[in-house]
């Protein structure tokens, strides 16, 4: 089952904050007033200080309510953290790293519904984005490929933008943690980054050839984005799923500040690094 996170903060830091809210409008008048009538009553003074005690929901959800609202203003607008779940994004990205996502470089956006509130930028090719894609609840995390009205083409490998092709370099070596993979520099808006290709030996021979994933063309619709990952032969995308909405914006991944593979090694910090 996947849980809406967001939804779930968003009702947790308002349920508390509302009951806050009415203990200091009304229930802690009531409850004060109740105090002093019992205190001129002639009331013994443990009467009196049970009188003015906050019920056990008033109490927690005074105490949750600051607690929630920081943590709710900082992972809406501010940045959010995030665990590398899959391949999909090497050579760059592993599993098992966490990152930094900035919540406010695409514009401050609604928390659940996504509608920007004040814009302060828009995605630009190359960059590594989370989103949600189209109809599914789950993060999703891919490079910047088509902004809106870009067309879009890749066969054998190769990406073009508009009639444009993409910078390629064949860096020709593997990964050290994943030598199944055949490494490329690919540059975007000035930037390179590394991409990589699947390889794959033939079962008729000892032949070995690159997997290289879905290829064809496509249109970016306004408000739309086409997403790819950099693990070329082995990313569910945009080439799959399609055009991702400009509301299923999460934020741009800015850097790796920790890894951690599993519960049964310790976290490391050798591949903290700016995401490229």
């Amino acid at each position: 089952m996947d849980f809406n996170f967001p939804l779930i903060l968003l009702v947790a830091t308002a349920v508390t904050g509302v009951i806050a809210l009415i203990d200091l409008l009304w229930l802690k008048k009531i409850r004060l007033a109740k105090a002093a009538e019992l205190q001129q009553s002639g009331a013994d003074e443990i009467t009196v200080e049970s009188a003015r005690e906050e019920s056990f929901l008033v109490e927690n959800a005074k105490s949750f309510f600051p607690v929630l609202a920081i943590i709710f203003v900082l992972r809406s607008f501010i940045a959010e953290p995030f665990q590398i779940p899959s391949g999909s994004m090497e050579p760059g990205l592993i599993p098992g790293d966490f990152i930094l996502v900035s919540k406010y470089s695409y514009g401050l956006r609604m928390p659940v519904w996504g509608n920007v509130l004040i814009p302060t930028g828009e995605p630009q090719h190359g960059d590594v984005m989370v989103f949600f894609p189209p109809d599914n609840p789950r993060y999703f995390i891919k490079r910047v490929i088509g902004l809106p009205g870009d067309h879009i083409e890749y066969y054998e490998g190769r990406l073009s933008v508009n009639g444009e092709a993409v910078p390629l370099e064949e860096l020709g070596g593997e990964p050290s943690y994943n030598p199944t993979k055949y490494l490329l520099s690919e540059t975007m808006n000035d930037q390179p980054h590394e991409i990589q290709w699947l390889l794959q030996k033939s079962p008729y021979s000892d032949r070995v050839g690159v997997l290289l994933g879905p290829e064809g063309e496509w249109d970016v619709p306004a408000g739309h984005y086409f997403m790819m990952g950099d693990n070329r032969g082995n990313s569910g995308d945009s080439r799959m799923f399609g055009f991702v909405p400009e509301n299923n914006i999460v934020g741009r991944a800015e850097a790796v500040w920790m890894h951690w593979e599993s519960w049964s090694k310790l976290p490391s910090f050798s591949r903290n690094k700016a995401i490229e």
